[in-house]
């Protein structure tokens, strides 16, 4: 994992992505629901708003969210620039727009300057979303110790995380937890053997497409030990209660205690290091 980013839009994209003022009472700011020395999401349920709001999903990592090929829980953007304006305009989360924010920037003389050395038009919603992508961009999490052992390094998982791992493979998880982010690249019927219980239908919400009830996106499992609680409501407290579910509904099988921690031994492998732009504490 050694991502491409352009520095200096990242730098600034760093400084917005802090910045309460994208929001349309100056409360909110992306860092609010991503605790980026964490594991890039909030740890609670689902997340809250301006003037206390709470949200319906829970909020995914931004951490790797550059290798996703789908970002939000229902696939509805396609790259980072689109994620970002996703939340801007949430009536629940930033309940802001553009012309409102490039009001505000347009005061701090600071913002000028960084904008107009970096982009030829200055303060825009493209400049301001380009630039929290390039951040975004930066806030990969390389060397977990799965990392390591597909590199060669044949050492880097014991007994125990090796036979999580061949069963992660062996029960099919890995059909939908897959590619260099271990999933987001694709959106899946949440209950595709026994049905799950939640009253979201997911990307239903955007096609109106029966078949298309209860499909959500089978998210990263980088760093999956950190961010709790889990899935698209934040309703599954643990990791143990995750894994069991996903068994359960997913996948069909019944598995013994054993094996239930083996695979979860395997998960905490796919926690990496901080990203090496929050080490350099620019």
């Amino acid at each position: 994992m050694n991502p491409k980013y352009n520095y200096k839009k990242a730098l600034l994209g760093k400084k917005l992505f802090f910045d309460t003022r994208l929001s349309h009472d100056n409360t909110i700011s992306c860092a609010s629901c991503h605790l980026l020395k964490e594991g890039g999401d909030d740890n609670i349920p689902v997340s809250i708003g301006i003037a206390g709001k709470k949200g319906t999903r829970n909020a995914p990592t931004v951490l790797n969210a550059r290798y996703n090929k789908l970002q939000f829980w229902d696939g509805n953007a396609k790259t980072l620039e689109e994620q970002v304006k996703g939340p801007i305009h949430n009536q629940i989360e930033m309940a802001s727009n553009f012309k409102e924010i490039i009001s505000k920037l347009k005061k701090d003389e600071k913002y000028h300057k960084e904008f107009t050395d970096l982009y030829s038009n200055g303060i825009t919603s493209f400049s301001i979303t380009n630039a929290i992508s390039e951040f975004e961009k930066a806030l990969t999490t390389p060397d977990s110790k799965f990392d390591n052992y597909l590199r060669g390094d044949k050492t880097a998982l014991n007994t125990n995380e090796l036979n999580g791992y061949q069963l992660f493979k062996d029960y099919g998880c890995i059909s939908c937890h897959n590619g260099i982010n271990i999933g987001g690249n694709l959106l899946q019927k949440i209950g595709t053997i026994e049905e799950y219980d939640t009253s979201d239908f997911g990307l239903y919400n955007i096609t109106k497409n029966n078949e298309d009830k209860f499909y959500f996106k089978a998210s990263s499992l980088r760093n999956v030990e950190l961010t709790a609680p889990y899935f698209h409501d934040g309703s599954i407290e643990t990791l143990e209660a995750a894994v069991n579910i996903m068994i359960k509904h997913q996948v069909g099988f019944l598995i013994d205690e054993k094996e239930r921690a083996d695979i979860i031994k395997f998960l905490k492998t796919l926690t990496g290091k901080t990203p090496e732009f929050l080490r350099e504490n620019k």
